[in-house]
């Protein structure tokens, strides 16, 4: 009889990796050990030789990142701007990076440190216009664009693959960082060269780790390069981090199917609110770039969305810490519903609206969330 042919989510179930044939055990070791023995011959005895070149828990996770983002490999990292940082390190001195205008913070940041320094020229550009990405790389030579979409926290919806031609015809190479889109979206199907998780969210789940992974199409050059960043720089992620990742990427499919199904009924619940503005989210017809999003999600609309309170932003900070199931805490991605005043911690120079909230939908029953925010909201007006 022929076994079965598991799919990826029961590969994703099972931890990706087999029973242990020596032990039996469902469930992976934690090898705690930062060096590794050599035999008589002064060869090592396995794969490994010191914490900074890997650990035994790394590749069970690697392995099925890589799958789940149809890649050729993937690298953990001890935190998401680590695997950032080592990306950004091989381009060129003096390359050009492009990069959207709205983008995660810390990562802009680092990117504007880079360019005041001379070590890189950094052009952002308006990722509400679909044409503004081929505008700025047009006659020119770029070694990097980085994208997100949707874009955090605004979640504008910037279209992968019209991004990849612009990148690839200016010479260079596209990443997307897919954190609030894990597997509704497949960027290295749509022609990107790199995925980017920061696995502190989504893929842990349970705002216990902090950690990153980025995923390659190929095993090139660039690639040996990220590598060697790692090692070098020493951004790897420790062995019980790597177990408790591994641990949470098991219930990612529920996780994310479950937490993008309330993201959607509460936007809707909400988009015709008086005492909101605006809700953001690719996932309601109303959205600019709903249709690009119907066209590269595949599961679901995600579990992030925005709303811009009326009343500006003391009634939006007043809605943020008047709740009592959304808990008033950065990050995103856990079990647990979260709601932030983004304006509050974004640098000087952030154009992010001072009315917005983000909200990170957890696993929560709907009605709770929907009952909660409701119940802010009237507080605050």
């Amino acid at each position: 009889m022929e076994p079965v042919s598991p799919s990826l989510e029961t590969e994703t179930v099972h931890g990706g990796h087999p029973v242990d044939p020596v032990t039996g055990a469902i469930v992976p070791p934690i090898h705690t050990s930062t060096t590794y023995a050599r035999d008589s011959d002064y060869s090592l005895i396995g794969d490994y030789l010191y914490g900074r070149h890997g650990l035994p828990n790394y590749p069970p996770v690697e392995e099925l990142a890589s799958k789940l983002d149809g890649g050729a490999g993937a690298m953990l990292f001890g935190s998401g701007l680590a695997g950032f940082a080592a990306v950004v390190e091989t381009v060129a001195p003096g390359g050009l990076v492009v990069a959207p205008r709205v983008m995660y913070y810390g990562a802009q940041q680092w990117l504007r440190r880079l360019d005041s320094l001379g070590r890189i020229e950094l052009t952002l550009f308006d990722q509400r216009r679909p044409e503004a990405l081929e505008e700025a790389v047009a006659g020119r030579e770029a070694d990097l664009v980085w994208i997100e979409t949707p874009v955090n926290p605004t979640w504008d919806v910037i279209d992968i693959a019209g991004a990849a031609r612009s990148a690839h015809d200016a010479g260079g190479r596209l990443a997307v960082d897919s954190t609030a889109a894990p597997l509704t979206t497949q960027p290295i199907a749509l022609g990107a060269d790199l995925t980017f998780h920061s696995a502190t969210k989504f893929y842990n789940g349970h705002s216990d780790v902090s950690g990153g992974i980025v995923v390659t199409a190929e095993r090139d050059q660039q690639w040996e390069q990220v590598m060697s960043v790692r090692t070098h720089q020493g951004g790897v992620i420790g062995p019980f981090e790597a177990w408790l990742l591994l641990r949470g990427m098991r219930t990612l499919y529920l996780r994310v199917d479950r937490a993008s199904e309330s993201a959607l009924a509460l936007a809707r619940h909400f988009e015709a609110d008086p005492r909101v503005d605006a809700v953001l989210y690719p996932g309601l017809e109303s959205h600019p770039g709903h249709q690009v999003a119907k066209s590269q999600m595949k599961r679901g609309f995600g579990a992030m969305l925005s709303i811009r309170v009326a009343g500006g932003a003391a009634a939006a900070r007043s809605v943020a810490t008047s709740t009592s199931v959304f808990v008033p805490a950065t990050s995103l991605g856990g079990v647990e519903s979260l709601i932030e005043h983004r304006a509050a911690l974004e640098p000087p120079e952030s154009v992010v609206p001072d009315d917005l909230l983000r909200l990170s939908i957890g696993i929560e029953p709907v009605g709770d969330l929907i009952a909660d925010l409701e119940t802010a909201l009237g507080a605050s007006t």
